[in-house]
């Protein structure tokens, strides 16, 4: 059934939540706050390994450094022009009507809660070319693989950040399903170069997620996210980074 990859990981968002929910009843603040930072720091290190794949090479028996200036462009231009369209502010407006539509008005850390999850589990190589596939083929294997990961995520996150996590799934939900829709569009570009710079820009933004999680700092990362599509087309410029 084409599609069900979307359906299995935005179910599992949405468990991972409810779990993290009653589970979080059961922590004290204090231990709510370390749990924060490990998450942080376990979404730093999953973001790390993702980028070094992308930024490091064998060169004979040395390990050398590339695509350095891929990143610099990528996040460079790609901040000016989500901060030029307010992407970010947008985020927080849709997290604001949810709150209220949700009967969460009193909720303070609902609309940080609701983008932090969001941007954590709508970021990276496996949501597109996973979607890509479920909408080819039927393939749901990668999002599956995506959906156990999420679940986890999203359950130490609502334990710590609040109910906000829990409509992650909707962005989630919407962005996939879009993606598995026009994947017959999608998978000409999406080619092995366009994948491999997407991923690398996409755990560099995963990683200034956890820094946010960490060091309690506000880098508006959904202000970053046009860097993803100028990644793709990157690929296409017939010159090495």
């Amino acid at each position: 059934m084409i599609g069900l990859g979307t359906i299995i990981n935005s179910a599992a968002i949405l468990s991972g939540g409810v779990l993290g929910l009653f589970s979080g009843r059961l922590i004290r603040q204090e231990q709510q706050d370390a749990l924060m930072k490990v998450c942080g720091i376990s979404v730093m290190f999953i973001a790390i390994a993702g980028a070094m794949q992308g930024m490091l090479r064998l060169d004979g028996d040395r390990l050398v450094g590339v695509k350095s200036m891929l990143v610099v462009l990528c996040l460079a231009l790609g901040t000016i022009a989500g901060e030029l369209a307010g992407i970010e502010k947008g985020f927080e407006r849709f997290g604001e009507w949810l709150k209220r539509k949700t009967g969460n008005s009193g909720d303070k850390t609902f609309v940080n809660a609701f983008v932090t999850a969001s941007l954590t589990v709508c970021i990276g190589a496996m949501a597109i070319v996973g979607a890509i596939r479920d909408g080819l083929t039927g393939d749901f294997s990668t999002l599956a693989v995506k959906s156990v990961l999420d679940l986890i995520i999203i359950a130490v996150m609502t334990s710590t950040l609040g109910k906000g996590c829990i409509f992650s799934a909707i962005p989630v939900f919407v962005f996939e399903g879009a993606v598995t829709l026009l994947a017959r569009l999608i998978s000409p570009v999406m080619t092995e170069t366009a994948t491999a710079y997407l991923s690398l820009i996409g755990s560099i933004l995963i990683f200034c997620v956890g820094v946010n999680l960490v060091w309690e700092k506000k880098l508006r990362v959904a202000n970053m996210l046009p860097a993803v599509l100028l990644a793709v087309g990157a690929a296409y410029i017939p010159w090495e980074f």
